[in-house]
């Protein structure tokens, strides 16, 4: 694993100018073999502490543990409908200082677009509400009952939902893990006009995302997700990004952009290449990679507040440097 993990690091950085230039037609995955693409779109086989299967049992427990106990505070509102379809549901946890002008983190689960969910997903709850965050963990319909276009529609509706229910908030601030954080990356691009309200989006945390969906057209991922190339780019926040460059709306909107250490080389260049690109478009952006952790670690340790990653969310939202 190793000598294949500096080989990708040199591929990437033969595929990228030294000023930081995409040349996406020598992109290190077009080089691939199918056996090679699932094995750096499969989180689980890059974990280092764990066997995959272990890996993925630890992360579903400690899901549905947390997830009980943010429960069992009291201060929750679960199953709120955001939309009219059964999938479209939110739950809602509030700190106990509840107020008008609380800020407000909105989550979006992963699980390749085809698993997971709000239920087993409320990891980042206790620590942040403490704190005086409200937490809302979105439920969507995933495939394959759901198609990415739908996803990303409901992923829009919820934070409309956000922004009318609670119109004083004290800001707005996405996160969402690996095949979340491509949904909430997506939002960048949302016309909120139609919505008839503008959220007052203040931050993005997007955990081990993929933000470049052509190159799972080429796993066995991509069955149930994308039928053509076009459903790929349109789908795709750093295709649109580069080939459609957005101005932030609000340019003092952070967002940060992580990728734990033991992630794959195919999620790393995800990542940079994704950073990169909101850069030169003149985002805020910032880029963090997590130090000895793994894909699924990233997003389990925000049960601990003093994780490095829930200070730095806690601190975004409370503009502290």
């Amino acid at each position: 694993m190793c000598v294949w993990w500096y080989m990708c690091v040199w591929w990437y950085k033969a595929g990228m100018d030294v000023s930081g230039g995409n040349h996406r037609h020598e992109a290190p995955w077009k080089r691939m073999s199918k056996e090679e693409l699932d094995n750096q779109y499969s989180p689980s086989r890059w974990v280092v502490r764990l066997g995959a299967e272990e890996a993925m049992r630890t992360y579903s427990q400690i899901g549905n543990e947390v997830t009980k106990r943010a429960r069992a505070t009291g201060r929750s509102l679960l199953n709120v409908p955001y939309g009219d379809g059964d999938g479209e549901k939110l739950d809602i946890y509030l700190p106990e200082a509840v107020s008008e002008a609380m800020p407000f983190l909105v989550f979006f689960h992963g699980g390749y677009w085809q698993s997971g969910s709000k239920d087993t997903s409320a990891f980042m709850v206790n620590p942040l509400t403490a704190q005086g965050v409200a937490v809302v963990i979105v439920a969507y319909d995933i495939a394959p009952k759901g198609t990415l276009d739908q996803m990303v529609d409901q992923v829009t509706q919820s934070i409309v939902f956000v922004q009318k229910q609670y119109p004083g908030n004290q800001g707005i601030y996405l996160c969402g893990h690996s095949a979340g954080a491509h949904l909430a990356a997506m939002m960048l691009l949302a016309d909120w006009t139609k919505h008839g309200v503008t959220p007052n989006l203040k931050g993005f945390f997007l955990l081990s995302g993929v933000y470049d969906l052509e190159p799972i057209m080429h796993t066995s991922e991509n069955a149930p997700l994308l039928p053509a190339l076009e459903d790929a780019q349109r789908n795709s926040p750093l295709w649109q990004l580069e080939t459609a460059p957005t101005q932030p709306a609000d340019p003092a909107c952070r967002i940060l952009v992580t990728v734990g250490q033991h992630d794959s080389p195919e999620f790393h260049r995800q990542s940079r290449e994704f950073y990169q690109t909101l850069c030169q478009g003149g985002w805020k952006a910032s880029f963090e990679e997590l130090h000895d952790m793994d894909h699924f670690e990233i997003l389990w340790n925000l049960t601990q507040e003093d994780y490095v990653l829930t200070q730095i969310i806690l601190k975004t939202i409370f503009q502290e440097s």
